[in-house]
């Protein structure tokens, strides 16, 4: 019985420390994610005016031809997938992954991995990387993405490949997160009569120029945003994955101290019975 009791407590000591850690990764994730939503929500406009932007010049070019809205026929897909850098953030990774490898499964597809993990992925998988960046999201710089930017209309315009689709994490809220495939080309936007932005708007030297000119931004704007939001997808996941844990962790340790008290009472009751059998033989 006193091994037992030993063993429980040892266990107890062990489920403690657990909890410790986890408690810390939770106000960790916590913080990250504060900042990371402040980051994700001052974004949102700067994309928001570019969409509205190539919309407007769409409504401008109108039907000429533009390398940018033709159809991509039988070449191979190109996929960013943004993923995390580090685990224990429940299914987040894992939501991401099942949901563009149900996608390419079967397909000649090429990725572009940006997140440790996502690397770590497709770097055993048949699928053609076309690039990898990992430890990206945390000090994410306009500069990279705008590189990624240029890999991707390089690939493009060489005919490598045919749609290119952004996977990434939407940040619903703290504790929402949704997996999400959004098409980046070619492009697919409304053609309006009119350009909302006005009539007399003039685009120099001519709108198709500006609108071919733009587009390394907006798909550089995309890819960014794409991070960000799955950067606080990603800590907010952490902190539901370890706010989870530590109370599990808490439930375990009151139960083993459930049983560490049974145990106690009956090596006490059982000392017990002992002296009162010594004594009675003694008489």
């Amino acid at each position: 019985m006193g091994a037992s009791m030993k063993d429980i407590k040892n266990r107890i000591r062990s489920v403690e420390s657990t909890m410790q850690i986890t408690k810390a990764m939770e106000l960790v994730a916590s913080s990250k994610m504060r900042k990371a939503k402040e980051r994700a929500e001052a974004a949102r406009p700067f994309f928001n005016i570019l969409y509205e932007t190539i919309s407007d010049l769409s409504a401008y070019v109108g039907d000429e031809p533009n390398p940018y809205t033709r159809q991509p026929g039988n070449k191979p897909p190109l996929y960013i997938v943004i993923a995390g850098d580090r685990g224990l953030a429940g299914g987040y990774n894992s939501n991401i992954f099942k949901l563009v490898d149900s996608e390419i499964e079967g397909k000649k597809a090429r990725i572009i991995a940006i997140g440790r993990k996502s690397v770590e992925h497709y770097d055993h998988r048949s699928w053609k990387v076309e690039g990898r960046y990992p430890g990206l999201a945390e000090q994410l710089k306009p500069a990279i993405t705008m590189e990624i930017a240029q890999t991707i209309l390089s690939l493009y315009h060489k005919g490598k490949i045919g749609r290119v689709v952004l996977a990434f994490t939407q940040f619903v809220t703290p504790l929402t997160q949704e997996a999400t495939l959004l098409q980046m080309l070619p492009l697919v936007l409304p053609h309006e009569e009119k350009p909302r932005t006005g009539a007399n708007m003039i685009y120099d030297p001519s709108p198709a120029a500006v609108f071919r000119s733009i587009i390394p931004q907006y798909l550089s704007g995309m890819v960014y945003g794409g991070v960000v939001e799955s950067y606080a997808s990603e800590q907010g996941a952490r902190r539901t994955a370890m706010e989870s844990a530590t109370n599990n962790a808490s439930d375990m340790i009151a139960n083993l101290s459930l049983s560490y008290n049974r145990a106690r009472q009956a090596a006490i009751t059982q000392e017990l019975n002992e002296i009162v059998s010594g004594a009675n033989a003694a008489q």
